[in-house]
């Protein structure tokens, strides 16, 4: 008997929760009386942290016209939410950034995942989003259930690597043949297990086939799209050797225009490459 995505994710003790800053930050945050102050200093408890939250909100991504030299003035300019979700991202990258795999090289997956992020909130911005860093998120957590894959597959992931590589299968469906659930799935019941937002938990298991998103159908419809768009271009590799199946629905649900393409992928190579320095460090270097 298989095992399911739920049991995979237990089985799994590394990962079981966030980092301890995330979840300081996120109970600060949601108290009322908090101060900006006093969320600044749960940030400032991470060294870390704080220097690349600052080093993004510095990054092209943002475009502010002056330095922002303290978390204070960065939660003035973006918000507490918009802060909040950074933060998410910013740890998340941290508490796997020294994870090695043989199937996939995890500075090309990582590569994918900000590509995706930068590009998801660039659809998110042209289609006048209200918190576009929700959509950073969502995108660069959407291959998130790939790693468990990678840590728990043991020697299925030969048998994976075989079905992509030599019979041509796309990534999804090889996993559902080798594992019977795909990393959708996972990902799915991962963040359910952090207890993070259903917004991000429907846009991550529904990011494949964005129809399967009731409630939030607009993150789970431009996250795949900015993956369908990275993929096409070449940005990173989450270890799909083909371009995953686009849904055409998607695209005209956001009324988007195809004269937008040439324009997004401007602002997407330029925001792409130096925000991998601001969050990958060195890793994002050879992207």
């Amino acid at each position: 008997m298989k095992a399911s995505a739920e049991d995979f994710v237990r089985g799994t003790p590394e990962i079981q929760s966030l980092p301890q800053t995330y979840d300081l930050v996120n109970k600060v945050i949601a108290k009322p009386s908090s101060s900006s102050e006093e969320i600044a200093k749960a940030v400032m408890h991470d060294s870390g942290l704080t220097t690349r939250l600052l080093r993004l909100v510095n990054s092209s991504m943002f475009a502010f016209p002056g330095q922002v030299d303290t978390i204070s003035r960065a939660i003035s300019l973006v918000g507490i939410e918009q802060l909040r979700d950074l933060t998410l991202a910013t740890c998340v990258i941290e508490m796997f950034e020294d994870i090695e795999v043989e199937f996939v090289d995890m500075q090309s997956y990582w590569r994918h995942c900000l590509a995706t992020a930068v590009c998801a909130r660039l659809l998110a911005t042209h289609c006048e989003e209200e918190n576009v860093e929700r959509y950073f998120v969502a995108g660069l957590l959407h291959d998130i259930g790939s790693i468990v894959i990678y840590l728990r597959g043991g020697r299925k992931l030969k048998r994976l690597a075989a079905l992509c590589n030599k019979d041509h299968e796309y990534l999804s469906e090889a996993e559902r043949s080798v594992f019977g659930f795909d990393h959708a799935d996972v990902g799915r019941e991962l963040l359910r297990q952090w207890g993070l937002p259903d917004f991000l938990v429907e846009a991550v298991s529904a990011h494949h086939v964005p129809s399967r998103a009731k409630r939030f159908p607009r993150v789970a419809n431009i996250v795949h799209i900015a993956e369908f768009l990275v993929e096409a271009r070449a940005m990173g590799s989450n270890g799909e050797h083909l371009v995953a199946p686009f849904c055409e629905d998607a695209w005209l649900e956001l009324g988007l225009s195809t004269d937008y393409l040439p324009l997004i992928y401007q602002d997407l190579e330029t925001q792409w490459h130096t925000t991998q320095l601001d969050l990958l460090g060195n890793a994002g270097e050879s992207g």
